[in-house]
């Protein structure tokens, strides 16, 4: 499903990534495992089409996409921060997802309330977003990301900073909608335990580069 091979990113005049190769099948969980500062998290908006790269390859459903744009990658994201949009309500935040990737009209508002509702969040699609909690804001954020059906799903580090309850909760819900969805994900962590909860397989960042 998801193939990145050889890869190099140099950002601002230094080498960010040299040589990373990973391959994760479809269906697959994995969980990568490192230091601050290691390159896990520039590996991610590699595969996203967020930032370009130097040499090598990224394949998607035995699709080349290393040069394509972000948009037309079908990659999900769910970053640190929510990055939902404030001015929109929480329906549109959903929706907007919905129409980059090309889906009718029509259609979105009723896939944007099915998504809602399987994050635990149905009613809530006229709600601001200002008017949300940090879990509320989270699974928003995971509906906007599931409701395109992206062939990939990428995690950076998405439940850090909450506490332990909302946390555990959290990380309850994720696999059990990955594993409902039979999603492909890369999460990246340095909470290890979190990583042996959410997936099938877990690889030290230092593994991938090649020497």
């Amino acid at each position: 499903m998801l193939s990145v091979t050889d890869l190099v990113v140099d950002l601002g005049g230094r080498r960010v990534l040299d040589g990373v190769s990973i391959e994760v099948g479809a269906g697959e969980r994995v969980s990568l495992h490192g230091p601050s500062g290691c390159g896990k998290t520039t590996l991610l908006h590699a595969i996203a089409g967020l930032v370009g790269c130097t040499r090598g390859h990224i394949v998607v459903n035995g699709r080349d996409v290393t040069v394509l744009p972000a948009h037309r990658r079908n990659i999900g994201v769910l970053f640190q921060d929510d990055r939902l949009f404030p001015q929109f309500t929480v329906g549109e935040n959903v929706t907007y997802a919905l129409r980059v990737q090309g889906v009718r009209t029509s259609a979105r508002r009723p896939l944007a309330d099915i998504w809602l509702a399987r994050v635990g969040l149905a009613g809530f699609a006229h709600c601001s977003v200002d008017s949300l909690s940090g879990g509320e804001a989270k699974r928003v954020a995971l509906a906007r990301t599931l409701a395109g059906e992206p062939n990939v799903i990428l995690l950076d580090e998405p439940l850090s900073g909450l506490d332990d309850a909302l946390h555990d909760s959290l990380l309850a819900d994720l696999r059990a909608l990955f594993i409902e969805t039979r999603a492909t994900v890369v999460h990246v962590t340095h909470d290890r335990a979190e990583g042996d909860r959410l997936c099938d397989r877990a690889i030290e960042f230092a593994r991938l580069i090649q020497r």
